[in-house]
């Protein structure tokens, strides 16, 4: 049985000047979606993505806006040239796994509320002063109360 399920992901203190968005299909045929120029103050994205069961019992995430194989999905956060800003030194993706969503934690979201969501909360800067990229570490969705 197929679940939908929210997922907020915030982007803390991103580079200034520079597009974000969520990734909507793969190669170079995607779009970028809730585009959104960075202040330096955080950028808070929300998805919903649908769930249901692998072979093995754990969550498999399926949608628009997830990438990668069924036992490690995530979601890309284009950067940049990469969300279509020309006038940026900067082409980045970012991947945000949800390998932390256990069944659990969607039982804990769906007692919560109709509209609840996990969420998410990443650094957008990364080691070498730019836009944070590649795989995000540490990601733990949660259900904020």
């Amino acid at each position: 049985m197929e679940r939908e399920i929210n997922l907020r992901i915030i982007l803390e203190k991103p580079t200034a000047d520079t597009d974000f968005g969520i990734q909507q299909g793969s190669g170079h045929n995607y779009v970028t979606l809730q585009k959104q120029k960075s202040t330096g103050e955080d950028l808070t994205f929300e998805v919903s993505v649908k769930v249901k069961s692998s072979a093995d019992e754990s969550p498999v995430f399926l949608g628009n806006v997830t990438q990668g194989s069924p036992q490690e999905r995530f979601i890309y956060i284009d950067i940049g040239k990469a969300a279509g800003q020309l006038d940026t030194q900067w082409s980045r993706r970012l991947k945000i796994p949800l390998k932390s969503i256990t069944w659990e934690l969607i039982q804990e979201l769906e007692n919560t509320a109709p509209q609840a969501v996990l969420e998410v909360r990443v650094p957008g800067v990364g080691k070498d002063g730019g836009p944070n990229c590649g795989g995000a570490k540490n990601v733990l969705f949660s259900c904020p109360q």
